[in-house]
């Protein structure tokens, strides 16, 4: 059934979303929202569009929903932030019918729900292809947002792994890059690369874990001293992760990372033994880990340790500029939007 006009998609949308909520003075229906803050807010917004974030032929419309919410819930993450609210601005082809867009909402609504994460509201428009923009906002969970930039020397680096998914060390990392490559694989048939041999790898991508309950934690014992979420794989980030503010990167600190194929997810294992591809270049490769990538210094390492479970230790902060790969330099610059991953490029 197609979409009859306009109203017809905000009735989805009352469906699917509560209207009021704590701090929501004015909901959805007027020109704007209202709404009721007190002290310092984060704010992000991020896109999802149809053939560079996802592909309709095996995104389902409800984690299509879901995911579009999930990354920029792992933005308010990164800062040790509580969300609050977001607004959805949504255009696509009405084509795709009502009941598309109906299960879109609903995915979406499910984790709004769960995560206390109200729609505020939005623009709908059509468009030749499906397309997501969200700004999402949050408050501190503990004294003061947590940042990049300000890791020191001597730090510890750590990934928050936790999740129901692996009892593997660095399970999340390149697991949702894993799940890319077996989804991309069933496009061109690949016999030899099948989604239901990979489940975990393909979930991970279509349904990141959020890691919003320890991402507060951290915030809350006042040790970390920096913490960011990985987007775009260790590769890309972890640069920007130790980049002060006005620093050039030539003057930035370094690292050294020890990852071992040992600590990795089995299925991202067994899927470098099927390709050939190394587990561990695949791993700091990455790409939509959301994972936790935080610093505290060593003094701290084991008290923070005690106190949020599911921490793993990743390397140190170096004086010498540059990424050291199990003593190697890396080849992987990791993900960039303006370079071709799957699809068009941008």
């Amino acid at each position: 059934m197609t979409l009859t006009g306009e109203q017809d998609f905000l009735d989805l949308i009352d469906e699917a979303f509560p209207n009021q909520g704590p701090g929501l003075v004015l909901g959805r229906g007027d020109d704007c929202a209202i709404l009721s803050v007190t002290g310092e807010l984060c704010l992000s917004t991020d896109l999802f569009l149809e053939d560079a974030h996802f592909r309709l032929a095996y995104f389902p419309p409800e984690d299509i929903g879901y995911k579009a919410l999930a990354v920029n819930l792992s933005d308010v993450a990164a800062m040790g932030g509580i969300p609050l609210g977001f607004s959805l601005g949504l255009a696509g082809p009405p084509e795709l019918g009502r009941d598309f867009y109906r299960r879109l909402l609903t995915g979406m609504a499910g984790l709004s729900r769960s995560t206390g994460c109200l729609l505020t509201g939005g623009d709908l428009s059509r468009a030749a292809r499906l397309t997501l923009c969200l700004t999402i906002w949050g408050q501190a969970a503990g004294p003061d947002f947590l940042r990049r930039g300000r890791a020191l020397a001597g730090d510890v680096l750590f990934v928050h792994a936790g999740g129901a998914r692996s009892t593997a060390p660095l399970a999340c990392l390149g697991l949702s890059r894993a799940g890319l490559t077996v989804l991309e694989a069933g496009l061109s048939q690949d016999k030899g690369l099948e989604a239901k041999d990979f489940p975990q790898a393909v979930a991970a991508h279509l349904r990141p874990e959020m890691r919003l309950d320890a991402a507060q934690a951290l915030a809350r014992t006042g040790l970390v001293t920096a913490l960011m979420d990985l987007s775009d794989g260790l590769a890309a980030d972890l640069p920007r992760f130790l980049l002060r503010p006005g620093q050039t990167q030539a003057r930035a600190l370094g690292a050294d990372l020890d990852i071992s194929p040992d600590l990795l997810h089995p299925e991202l294992v067994a899927l470098c033994g099927r390709t050939g591809a190394d587990p561990t270049a695949e791993a700091f490769a990455g790409g939509e880990d959301y994972a936790l990538l935080g610093a505290v210094s060593p003094g701290d390492w084991p008290s923070l340790r005690r106190a949020v479970p599911g921490l793993c230790a990743l390397g140190r902060v170096s004086r010498a500029p540059g990424l050291r790969l199990n003593g190697s330099i890396p080849p992987d610059r990791g993900f960039d939007h303006f370079r071709p991953y799957f699809g068009p490029a941008l």
